[in-house]
């Protein structure tokens, strides 16, 4: 009994030594959106392509700006009366909940960019109290915007002159890790689903990389 006692003391820390010194498998906390694939062994996800696009400062925004940030993103226009009040007075929630924190950006794109100036922007953005280098509202080349809206966030933007306001745009907030993964999607005009987005920012935040 007493070698058996002996042999277990000596096998405990060889284990604990093997499995702390193993390789630990990043943990995954949300889904990946967005069609996947293997490379050999990897997993390559969907991810945001490159863009270039324009803030309400006259400043140029590229995936570098975004480079190892976790994105919120959203598309609207600035003469929207319909859904789009709702959807940025949210964010100004999801801006407040993480003001200090460079780490979280917020990105609103304009599908109506001829006429959502820099200036324009500018106006918008001061109604909702945007925070320099926290939220940015974009505006650029429209068939860029577009498509960005509909091959890299896989929502839809596009004008149409059957809509009582000329364009359709999704309601949905994008969840973007900083890989640039899509990681969630979420009613923009819903409060419990903003509130949500609120506590999986926090949780992607903790998540192994």
């Amino acid at each position: 009994m007493k070698s058996n006692a002996t042999t277990k003391f000596l096998i405990l820390p060889a284990l604990l030594f093997i499995f702390g010194c193993a390789p630990k498998t990043p943990s995954l906390v949300l889904p990946v959106y967005g069609v996947k694939h293997l490379v050999g062994n990897d997993t390559v996800y969907h991810s945001i392509g490159n863009f270039s696009l324009t803030n309400q400062y006259g400043e140029t925004i590229t995936q570098e700006t975004t480079k190892n940030k976790i994105v919120v993103a959203n598309f609207f226009f600035a003469s929207c009366q319909s859904i789009c009040p709702v959807m940025s007075s949210h964010l100004t929630e999801v801006q407040k909940a993480f003001a200090q924190d460079d780490s979280v950006l917020i990105l609103s794109h304009s599908v109506n960019p001829l006429h959502d100036t820099v200036a324009v922007l500018m106006a918008y953005a001061e109604t909702y109290h945007a925070q320099k280098n926290k939220w940015h509202f974009l505006t650029g080349d429209k068939k860029q915007i577009y498509a960005l809206a509909k091959n890299d966030y896989l929502v839809n933007a596009l004008e149409d002159d059957g809509s009582p306001e000329g364009f359709l745009h999704s309601e949905l907030f994008l969840l973007i890790d900083s890989k640039k993964r899509m990681r969630g999607m979420y009613d923009g005009t819903d409060s419990a689903d903003v509130q949500k987005l609120i506590g999986d920012i926090t949780l992607l935040k903790t998540e192994s990389r």
